[in-house]
């Protein structure tokens, strides 16, 4: 029986969607309708929907600025205030050794955002800048997944985020009760407003 249960199956979803124990739940006493275990399956369902979206929240803006070849009207600081936001709460998830569905979207969304960052640096004429700025991110974040950044820091890092209610059941911290929401909210305005000005043409400057 137990050759028969320990198969491709259980490799898939353990422990990316089920715990060893709901899997046997499910799968060895068929109790299908166990309540503990399907929460933890809506959770971390939920959890990885939210991440594999996360993948096209800003694909769009990164494809319009590549096809205009400019990034005017971003900006910067802006794109790196959301860029602080959301290394925050990946490091922070990342030191608290979190399931990857609770903080997946943040990472996603984190190498989308760095994109952008370069990119309007990048057609502003300033790449030199945008490398230096690509290795200095780098070496920051390092940094603070290294043992050498207090966990009082990091802390603190992610306290100055909204915390995400779909996080905090998964992962039972109080800092990670908000995040996710209020992000999603707001890259489903972002998307909403790219597919909305996607053909857009700028207005043409009257002559003097």
């Amino acid at each position: 029986m137990a050759a028969e249960t320990d198969g491709p199956l259980k490799r898939v979803l353990v422990p990316i969607l089920l715990p060893e124990k709901c899997y046997d739940q499910f799968f060895v006493h068929w109790d299908l309708l166990h309540v503990p275990c399907l929460k933890i399956l809506l959770s971390k369902g939920l959890g990885l929907g939210i991440v594999a979206g996360s993948l096209l929240v800003k694909l769009p803006q990164v494809l319009k600025i590549l096809g205009a070849k400019s990034a005017e009207g971003l900006s910067l600081q802006s794109v790196m205030l959301e860029l602080v936001a959301l290394t925050g709460t990946m490091v922070y998830s990342i030191v608290n050794k979190f399931p990857f569905s609770s903080w997946g979207e943040a990472l996603f969304l984190m190498l989308q955002t760095v994109t952008i960052c370069f990119l309007v640096l990048h057609y502003r004429g300033q790449t030199v800048k945008g490398v230096a700025f690509l290795a200095g991110y780098a070496l920051v974040l390092l940094v603070l997944l290294s043992p050498l950044t207090p966990m009082a820091v990091i802390t603190l890092l992610q306290a100055s985020n909204v915390p995400s209610v779909v996080a905090g059941k998964e992962t039972g911290d109080p800092l990670m009760a908000g995040t996710f929401v209020v992000s999603s909210l707001c890259n489903g305005l972002i998307a909403a407003q790219l597919l909305f000005y996607w053909n857009a043409k700028a207005p043409h400057k009257k002559k003097e």
